[in-house]
């Protein structure tokens, strides 16, 4: 055989085992109702709406049509019908950058002081590298005045840290997660968030998306052997305690408050971001009530309802992956991952965590 179609018949063949023939492995070009192989990095068949693991472009390439042409949704009947369904990255980044612009109830730069001490690049050390706080001051009676900064803090203290210690809320404390909610969404940042979802076809009405959004972020399901003992706004939010070890914890008010009562230590800083104005992200390693965090970043300065509809949009939009946004003119990655356990509502997934990443 000549050397040259030895060399095609090869590239073929590693075309066809790559997914490459007819285009990139992480595209549905090509690939719609192919038999479900678990070394895809994403799927195309009609089962990957229900297990959240799709192409991004699936909804591009794999709608399905009727005998006039007119479209009659997925393969697994998502909902999600039309190309113009589809959420691109830029669509991604205008929308973030849409939600920052609108945050007007975020930290000026006067209203919080850090005094981040000591860099380290090696965060398992486990070691008290910064004598001061980390936080020297906050404006609280400006900030923590605010209808959803009260409501977010009210939520702090209804958790139980530690993995396996199952959650039982009073009356009380599900009013409180009601009143969060609607105190969110009277602000600009969830109303802006919900007109763009709504654009995209992911929630016909407000009253929909705010259910969904509850379910999403506080139902209850089972991270160690007892039911119901964490959920996606206590793992982001509150922090849990697994294994001896701090899980999630992605908040800069719950690490303020906490600081103060002398329940933190702050260690050292790994990551500073680009921002010179709030909201900043910072990673950091820190001690919390005896358990140690080697990695935890955290917006600083950010309102609770721009972390809550950034992580919200996200996960509906990129649920599993890394989400590419921008706020102020810079990159910002943030990863978000399902609880694939348990479901509600018919196989939707609850959230299991979100954080940001380095862009």
């Amino acid at each position: 055989m000549k050397t040259w179609a030895f060399l095609f018949l090869a590239g073929v063949v590693c075309s066809l085992a790559s997914g490459s023939l007819y285009g990139p492995p992480d595209s549905c070009k090509g690939r719609c109702n192919e038999k479900y192989n678990p070394r895809d990095v994403c799927h195309c068949n009609g089962k990957c709406e229900k297990y959240q693991n799709c192409c991004e472009d699936y909804r591009i390439h794999c709608r399905q049509t009727n005998t006039d042409g007119k479209e009659t949704g997925t393969a697994s009947d998502g909902g999600f019908s039309s190309s113009d369904d589809a959420i691109a990255n830029e669509e991604l980044q205008q929308a973030s950058e849409k939600l920052y612009q609108s945050d007007s109830n975020r930290a000026e730069e006067s209203d919080i002081i850090l005094s981040k001490q000591h860099f380290t690049s090696k965060t398992k050390e486990d070691k008290d590298q910064s004598p001061e706080p980390l936080f020297s001051y906050v404006n609280q009676e400006k900030l923590f005045s605010k209808p959803t900064y009260a409501s977010f803090i009210k939520l702090l203290d209804n958790y139980h840290k530690k993995v396996g210690t199952g959650e039982d809320f009073t009356g009380e404390q599900l009013k409180e997660q009601d009143n969060f909610l609607k105190e969110v969404m009277n602000t600009e940042v969830m109303k802006e968030l919900y007109r763009f979802l709504h654009n995209k076809n992911r929630y016909d009405t407000e009253t929909e998306f705010v259910a969904d959004l509850k379910k999403m972020w506080f139902g209850l399901y089972s991270r160690g052997n007892d039911d119901g003992d964490s959920s996606g706004f206590e793992h982001v939010f509150i922090g849990e305690v697994k294994k001896g070890k701090v899980s999630g914890f992605h908040n800069w008010i719950r690490f303020y408050l906490l600081e103060k009562q002398e329940i933190i230590n702050y260690f050292s800083y790994n990551y500073d971001g680009p921002w010179t104005s709030y909201p900043d992200v910072l990673g950091m390693q820190f001690n919390w009530d005896g358990f140690y965090k080697e990695v935890g970043t955290a917006f600083i300065g950010s309102s609770p309802e721009f972390e809550f509809g950034l992580y919200s949009l996200c996960f509906i939009a990129r649920p599993g992956k890394i989400c590419r946004l921008k706020i102020g003119g810079h990159n910002l990655g943030i990863q978000t991952y399902t609880w694939d356990k348990s479901t509600y509502d018919n196989g939707k997934k609850y959230l299991a965590t979100a954080y940001v990443v380095s862009p």
